[in-house]
């Protein structure tokens, strides 16, 4: 690469292509237009990126991504509080949100259980979200929203049970192809997946 370009531009290309999706063509674009912009856009960008880093940790309630120590939704008195929806990652929350079909809450895992990747229910916010729904008399219903993989099946079968002896669990029903993402799904997909759930088995 450093025979391509000079070594600074070679580091930024190189850092580029670690961010997901990126291939070599895509980095060495935005490696040029970053190039291109004026200074101060480019130390604003830089500054966003590490204050972003710095201040962005989780939710000590649900474990989405927030700025402070409760997050937006959990904070928001107008959410119902009889619905809970789990998810994977905050990808989905954002996905999910988007519908505005959901007026409830939600628990983000932090993952899927995944064996051949290390990653078991210990790894995972699945003992915080027991305890959460254990200790509530408001939660009526738990919606498992998990993409339909492997992975997938396996975490909200476990989850399923250890919820079942609290409340009420459901899935949301899928209009996408086994191995699909949340985060990928149309908004009218994922509206009529919500409708559509249904009693775990």
């Amino acid at each position: 690469m450093s025979t391509v370009y000079t070594r600074p531009l070679a580091r930024l290309v190189e850092q580029l292509q670690r961010l997901p999706g990126v291939g070599p063509k895509t980095a060495q674009r935005l490696a040029l237009h970053i190039l291109k912009r004026p200074e101060t856009e480019v130390r604003a960008l830089a500054q966003a990126l590490v204050e972003a880093k710095q201040q962005v940790g989780f939710c000590s309630v649900c474990f989405h991504l927030s700025a402070e120590p409760v997050c937006d939704i959990c904070r928001a008195p107008n959410r119902e509080g009889a619905a809970l929806c789990v998810v994977a990652d905050s990808r989905d929350v954002i996905a999910l949100e988007k519908t505005r079909e959901f007026r409830g809450r939600y628990h983000v895992l932090g993952g899927l259980i995944s064996p051949m990747d290390g990653l078991g229910p210990e790894q995972l916010n699945i003992q915080a979200l027991v305890q959460r729904v254990g200790q509530s008399d408001d939660i009526k219903e738990v919606i498992l929203a998990i993409n339909p993989s492997v992975e997938g099946e396996t975490t909200t079968l476990y989850v399923g049970q250890l919820l079942k002896p609290f409340t009420r669990v459901t899935r949301i029903a899928f209009g996408l192809p086994m191995g699909g993402d949340l985060e990928y799904a149309d908004e009218v997909t994922l509206a009529r997946a919500l409708e559509g759930r249904r009693e775990l088995d």
